[in-house]
Order: C-alpha cells, then sequence, then structure tokens
C-alpha cells in the first residue's frame, strides 16, 4: 500500500483476474423433471449455511481485508469468489428448473425456509485462521454436495454437483499451498 501525503492508495490491481476453476466443461444445465425437493436440497448449496453465497460472500471479504498487504493472495480469493459465483449461478438455474424459487431462502423438507444471513460467515482475525476457515468451508460444501447427490436422483442435476465438487476440490489444494507460503 502507497501512501502519498494523507492519502492511502491500494497499489493491488485487480485487473485481469478470471475465476479459478478446473479447466474442464461444466454439463449442460437440465433436468430431467420438476421435482421441489431436490429444487429444495439445492436452495441449501445455494443460500444455506454451507453454500455458494456463503463462500462468495466469506472469499471477497478475506480478499478485501488481504488485498492492500499481500496482493497476489487476495487475486488468488478473488479468483475462486469468482469461481463460487458461477457455482451460485448454475445452482439457480438448477432450483428453477426443478420448479423452485430463487430468493435466498433456503428450504428445509419440513416447508420452512430460512433467508441467507451473514451470520454465516467465520470472519477470523489473521490470515492463517482465515485460510483455514476458507478449507473447512470447502470441505463442508464438497460433503454437503456429497450428501446431496446420494439423495437426488437425477443423473442432470448430479453431473452439475459432481462438477462443481471438482472445483471445490481444486480450490483446498489452493488454499493449502498459500498456507504453507505463510
Amino acid at each position: 500500500m502507497e501512501e502519498r501525503a494523507n492519502t492511502l492508495i491500494n497499489t493491488c490491481s485487480f485487473s485481469g483476474v478470471k475465476p479459478i476453476m478446473v479447466d474442464l466443461p461444466y454439463p449442460p444445465i437440465q433436468v430431467t423433471g420438476r421435482n421441489q425437493a431436490y429444487a429444495n436440497l439445492l436452495s441449501n448449496d445455494y443460500c444455506g449455511a454451507v453454500s455458494e453465497l456463503s463462500a462468495t460472500t466469506q472469499y471477497i471479504n478475506n480478499e478485501n481485508r488481504l488485498s492492500c498487504d499481500r496482493c497476489a493472495m487476495a487475486k488468488t480469493l478473488l479468483g475462486i469468489a469468482m469461481a463460487e459465483m458461477m457455482h451460485l449461478q448454475k445452482l439457480g438455474e438448477l432450483i428453477y428448473l426443478l420448479g423452485g424459487t430463487v430468493d435466498f431462502a433456503a428450504r428445509q423438507q419440513n416447508g420452512r425456509a430460512r433467508m441467507w444471513t451473514p451470520e454465516y460467515l467465520t470472519i477470523p482475525e489473521n490470515t492463517r485462521k482465515m485460510l483455514l476457515a476458507d478449507i473447512e468451508a470447502e470441505r463442508a460444501a464438497i460433503n454437503q454436495y456429497q450428501m446431496h447427490m446420494n439423495m437426488i436422483n437425477d443423473s442432470c442435476v448430479n453431473a452439475v454437483l459432481g462438477r462443481i465438487i471438482k472445483d471445490e476440490e481444486y480450490h483446498i489444494m489452493l488454499l493449502e499451498m498459500m498456507m504453507e507460503e505463510l
């Protein structure tokens, strides 16, 4: 960070940052038929406590907090956040195609819905704990996707979830590499 007189300037440029994901195509966003129960499961992946909305928000917060002191790390986190945003978008399309509602409410099997809240986020005080929280969140997402794949009998939906898991595994690898650099 550069300081001129009384003005603070962040010199970290995010120009050219792209989503960080596995170099494989995504399957088509399609479903074999409408299914409200499947849409409800995916609403939790979309905006529940363990969700793409939570991941995106947490990564953006972490990137903002690191951009002045650790530019390269901040750029990586922004690239991961961009991939999580793409996951969010794909899940929203699947929910819609399944006949669900995309409204930032995670729906339970009993029909109750809970709106997304920033209380779902982990905001540690230092870089090491930040990366550990991100790794933990990625692992929780993978576990949740695998559980949902076992509950969903739609090969089209499961193909997309399986592809998202590949990105999440790649993110864990990158985060672990950043941990080693600390």
